[in-house]
């Protein structure tokens, strides 16, 4: 399995999972011109996609899904709730949109996916576990706290894409309004690089043995922080970062391969 974060901020976010034949986008944040332009560097049509995932209905990650279903004949792919508001604000999405119900397993290709809930400030919002044939991924952004529904999900998988998002020093001092800090971080909003290593603790423990940082801000974090504080957290438990866990940051525009079963960045 082969991972790819082509955006990952808040200024849009799009990632592309393929195993074997399947190839599927989680998310289509940027623009579609953007998108098609990080697939064809990969050697990639979006055509050859066997469809998209979609977390939630922010901006930042289906800015470019109007422009990809008028040109494309791509399957969207969502929770009931995501589905519902998506059918209400882009035309012609409807044609595309097959519902995955939560917390059951269904079958794209050649991957079984399961959604689950994430913790955020929209109706509905989740990650998504994918199983491949030989390996296990899981993406879980946008949660404003970890849950027990979360920590289950990603139970087992062998690589996962969380989010480290802010500092919440940077945050507080920053110059944010301060209802936006406040939605920030509330049990709704986005994790901070603390929440996010006591959650990769939890993952280092069952198993995983790749992490990406993502969705980390760029007014109140950096990642060379973001990858510090998880990494600290992960070594005064006696874990050995780069040995029994290799942990790397998502680039906001550029796109980070990571070969899940090798524990490398390609």
């Amino acid at each position: 399995m082969h991972i790819f974060t082509l955006a990952s901020g808040s200024a849009g976010n799009c990632t592309l999972v393929q195993d074997g034949e399947t190839s599927l986008l989680i998310d289509a944040g940027i623009s579609a011109k953007r998108i098609c332009a990080g697939l064809n560097a990969l050697g990639v049509s979006v055509d050859e996609l066997s469809g998209i995932l979609i977390t939630h209905e922010h901006s930042d990650h289906i800015s470019g899904l109007a422009t990809l279903v008028k040109h494309h004949n791509i399957p969207i792919l969502a929770p009931r709730t995501v589905a519902n508001h998506l059918r209400y604000s882009i035309a012609g999405v409807d044609d595309y949109i097959t519902e995955l119900p939560v917390g059951e397993e269904s079958r794209i290709g050649g991957i079984y996916a399961v959604p689950f809930h994430t913790p955020h400030d929209t109706p509905e919002s989740v990650g998504y576990r994918l199983e491949g044939a030989n390996a296990i991924f899981g993406f879980c952004t946008d949660c404003g706290h970890v849950t027990g529904e979360m920590l289950e999900a990603l139970r087992g998988a062998d690589a996962a894409v969380v989010e480290s998002n802010h500092d919440v020093e940077m945050l507080k001092a920053g110059s944010y309004p301060l209802p936006l800090k406040r939605r920030i971080l509330s049990d709704n909003g986005h994790l901070s690089n603390d929440c996010c290593a006591a959650l990769a603790l939890e993952m280092l423990m069952h198993g995983t043995k790749s992490l990406v940082l993502g969705h980390i801000s760029r007014e109140n974090n950096t990642p060379e922080l973001a990858l510090r504080t998880v990494s600290a957290a992960l070594s005064r438990e006696g874990a050995r970062v780069g040995h029994d866990v290799r942990v790397f940051t998502a680039p906001e525009r550029e796109p980070l391969e990571l070969c899940v079963k090798e524990d490398v960045p390609c």
